[in-house]
């Protein structure tokens, strides 16, 4: 009977895991051909937006959050109230990276920005773009989430 119940659960679990849906994630393909994958947060709400990553003490290396913008346009952030220097990574609505500030300065209040437009910016730990070479012209890819249906 022990046997029997332990299948059982065994089975629940492993027939509910592919309904489960996975974290977000963005995708950094450079012109390398190497893959980079970070877990995302999404701001896609001007709320989310707003808030962003202030107060934040740490981010993971693998972590990030991802900004989704209704329109290309030329996109402007501060790092006010964030204590943890960050690389915005700018990108078109074709999925393409068009530009990268890096290492941001913590608490800063001076706007940074690409002069190409985007529609979406990926902020990472300052210094991953320079370590895995990310760079204008790499590509980028969604999972786990669609970038439609942006509340402005």
């Amino acid at each position: 009977m022990r046997l029997l119940f332990a299948c059982l659960v065994s089975f629940a679990i492993l027939a509910g895991a592919p309904a489960c849906q996975s974290q977000p994630q963005v995708s950094i393909i450079t012109q390398a051909g190497r893959e980079i994958a970070f877990q995302v947060e999404i701001a896609d709400t001007p709320a989310k937006r707003q808030m962003g990553l202030q107060y934040r003490r740490q981010l993971a290396e693998n972590e990030g959050m991802f900004f989704i913008f209704a329109t290309d346009e030329t996109q402007a952030f501060w790092m006010k109230n964030t204590p943890i220097p960050l690389d915005l990574i700018f990108i078109s609505a074709g999925r393409r990276i068009v530009g990268i500030v890096e290492n941001a300065i913590p608490f800063s209040l001076d706007s940074r920005s690409v002069s190409d437009k985007s529609r979406y910016v990926l902020e990472i730990n300052g210094g991953l773009s320079k370590r895995h070479g990310f760079r204008a012209g790499d590509s980028v890819r969604f999972q786990g989430f669609s970038p439609e249906g942006v509340t402005e």
